[in-house]
């Protein structure tokens, strides 16, 4: 699906979601939010998506929920939705960020500019981030009086742990990209004018190797960070790791081994 507001295009494997939104920052419009509903979990499904990148348009990653249009719904006249359709809807839009995290496939994050409230939770949820020297991020809900959505709550304490997650929290603290890059919430930075190119070959290396064995690992790992008990983790290792050494990846990559040769993966 390409809504005007997000942008869909797939090459070789890896399929680049665009927030497109560029003169409010990207800002989450209903518009947008219907269009990753819709969006995200088709490409958990779809096996010609091995990859998925999530950026935004323009010179920022996305500025979290539009409140202009917040403003102008509060004044609007006639019947307000209840307080329990307010949190269905919310929670029901909250299930990109679930999708984003547990798909099984790599989520990359590609990132300039800013990332704010829930725009930043989306970035979270991915797997990864990568992102140009401009970038800037911020929990933001405080400053306009919510306590947070789309998972931040979940992702940020396990990036940089409980306090410093309290502290950006409560604070809502703008901070740079080196120091999100010490503090573990980005993997890595690179120069802006190669954010692209960067995150594509790093793509394209992923959409080229062992998507099965993906799979497996990111369940492996989402089920230690869930707080699973170490008899699970490592009872669902000894399955998985069976599982994918009847892997056809898993014998070209022996053979490969064997013969001295990079090994060709077909992601079965």
């Amino acid at each position: 699906m390409s809504d005007k507001h997000l942008l869909e295009s797939a090459d070789n494997g890896v399929v680049t979601l665009t927030m497109n939104r560029p003169e409010s920052l990207n800002a989450l419009s209903p518009s947008m939010m219907a269009a990753l509903t819709e969006t995200v979990p088709r490409l958990a499904t779809d096996a010609e998506c091995k990859v998925v990148v999530l950026t935004g348009a323009g010179r920022g990653f996305c500025a979290g929920g539009d409140v202009k249009g917040m403003a102008s719904r509060a004044d609007a006249t006639g019947p307000a939705p209840s307080m329990e359709e307010r949190a269905h809807g919310l929670r029901e839009g909250m299930e990109v960020s679930r999708i984003l995290h547990e798909m099984p496939k790599p989520t990359i994050a590609m990132m300039r500019g800013p990332a704010a409230g829930a725009g930043l939770s989306l970035a979270l949820a991915c797997d990864m981030r990568i992102v140009s020297e401009s970038a800037r991020f911020t929990t933001a809900f405080a400053k306009v009086g919510f306590s947070g959505d789309y998972g931040s709550s979940y992702f940020l304490p396990q990036l940089v742990g409980a306090a410093k997650a309290k502290e950006l929290f409560f604070t809502a603290d703008v901070i740079e990209a080196d120091e999100a890059l010490r503090l573990g919430i980005v993997n890595r930075i690179v120069a802006d004018d190669q954010l692209e190119s960067e995150t594509r070959a790093f793509a394209d290396q992923l959409a080229g190797g062992p998507t099965v064995a993906y799979r497996y690992i990111k369940k492996n790992l989402n089920a230690a960070l869930a707080g699973s008990s170490i008899g699970d983790v490592f009872d669902l290792e000894a399955w998985n790791m069976t599982r994918t050494g009847q892997t056809d990846d898993h014998k070209e990559a022996a053979k490969a081994f064997v013969e001295k040769r990079k090994p060709t993966f077909s992601g079965r």
